[in-house]
């Protein structure tokens, strides 16, 4: 099979095409044919950044990728009510911060546990599967663990992004009134996601003209949390899509501001996955997909991601 390796931390110039033997599901365990892979930030940060390498447990060679959509072909023991034939997407084997995650995603196949994927909605395509996985479930899964209520204003930044465009769209799912924080060329795509303001930034301090918030979704990072802080009414939340709060300076101001303030590891998990495909059927989440690749087209994806510019997903076209 074809798969883009790792030839180590770097550069695009390390991501390197390669043939490999398809790999044999073991127990609790399916082979899929991919057909899409999703691209994301963390893909680009693991990529270029060698402290990061924990994540391969030291196995050989390093294949990135976690995000995937496709074809079961073959089954292992024990694999529950999946079957060859099955069209499925997930979020597969995703590291923490202390236990590696090695899913080897940027491949023709791959090996998934039964327990990272759920059954693909009929109603989207392989890529716009693809397109979901690690994106929507870095909001999906800390908005359970502190709920929107109904009604709450919340102030969502980065709102054009991979991760933001869900974020508004979960938002308003959870009963949100949504003010959307993006450059001014991505006005009309993020109040056609269902926010109900916009702030274009390049043009607009926010905290000249927001009036405090219950609850902000902040996909920026470093000192634009403590900005972000200034936003929230007292006793609010702070979600931080990408900055750890526990133990930072960011804990403390939140301590002196009377804000729950609080960072989530995003994990694989199919029920949760499970959870994403029922509001996609019922097209409640809808995938944004701004570039496709092909698989040997992978560095650009990545230097696409760098750019900081793209609007929605990145996605591989495998088949």
């Amino acid at each position: 099979m074809k798969a883009v390796i790792l030839k180590s931390q770097g550069g695009t110039e390390q991501l390197m095409m390669a043939d490999l033997p398809i790999p044999h599901p073991g127990n609790g365990e399916v082979l899929i044919k991919v057909h899409a892979i999703g691209i994301n930030a963390t893909d680009v940060y693991a990529r270029r950044d060698s402290r990061l390498d924990y994540i391969f447990n030291g196995e050989s060679p390093k294949i990135l990728g976690w995000d995937i959509s496709g074809e079961i072909v073959e089954i292992g023991a024990d694999t529950a009510h999946f079957k060859v034939g099955d069209a499925v997407f997930g979020l597969l084997n995703f590291p923490t911060y202390t236990t590696p995650g090695h899913a080897k995603g940027y491949a023709e196949y791959v090996v998934a546990s039964i327990n990272d994927i759920a059954l693909k909605p009929a109603n989207i395509s392989y890529e716009e599967a693809a397109a979901v996985p690690m994106a929507a479930l870095t909001v999906w899964q800390p908005l359970n663990k502190f709920r929107i209520k109904p009604g709450d204003r919340v102030f969502i930044t980065a709102a054009g992004g991979g991760v933001g465009h869900f974020a508004v769209q979960l938002a308003k799912y959870f009963g949100a009134y949504v003010i959307a924080l993006a450059s001014g060329a991505k006005r009309e795509f993020v109040l056609g996601l269902g926010a109900d303001e916009f702030i274009d930034y390049q043009t607009t301090n926010f905290l000249d003209i927001l009036s405090p918030v219950d609850y902000v979704i902040e996909g920026l990072r470093d000192e634009h949390i403590a900005k972000s802080m200034q936003a929230l009414k007292d006793g609010a939340t702070l979600l931080s899509l990408w900055d750890h709060i526990v133990g930072s300076k960011w804990a403390d101001l939140a301590v002196q501001r009377n804000i729950n303030a609080f960072y989530n590891n995003v994990v694989s998990n199919g029920q949760d996955m499970k959870a994403l495909a029922r509001l996609l059927e019922e097209q409640k989440l809808v995938p944004h997909i701004s570039k496709r690749f092909g698989l040997d087209e992978i560095p650009l994806a990545h230097s696409a991601i760098e750019s900081n510019h793209t609007t929605g997903k990145v996605i591989i076209k495998v088949l």
